[in-house]
């Protein structure tokens, strides 16, 4: 996932309701949908910016001692500029990118 091409918005837009439903043509399947995709968003995101900050971490005894890293904080300033986990996912079930199936109509499970 390329967060930097993305073209999700960073800040709230309203989004027709029957843009959303179309593809399942149940609005409580595909919010389901994509809450369930913005939660893996949302872990992927958390574990690209915990290994990026482990480059910069040092380790003290002293927890009195606070050192301030300049690229630390530049990461930490992309993530938070970044849009937020709904809003990619979102825009990837506009965008047709997201894959799922019914459960109910073919016995088999759902995937993303």
């Amino acid at each position: 996932m390329d967060l930097k091409k993305s073209s999700a918005p960073v800040n709230t837009i309203t989004i027709d309701k029957n843009l959303i439903d179309q593809p399942t043509s149940n609005i409580y399947e595909a919010i389901s949908i994509i809450s369930k995709r913005a939660n893996q968003i949302n872990t992927d995101i958390k574990k690209e910016l915990l290994e990026k900050l482990d480059e910069f971490a040092t380790y003290n005894d002293s927890l009195e001692e606070v050192f301030e890293n300049k690229e630390q904080i530049e990461v930490s300033k992309f993530y938070e500029r970044l849009p937020k986990p709904h809003a990619l996912a979102i825009q990837e079930w506009v965008d047709g990118k997201i894959y799922y199936r019914n459960t109910k109509a073919d016995g088999s499970t759902e995937s993303f």
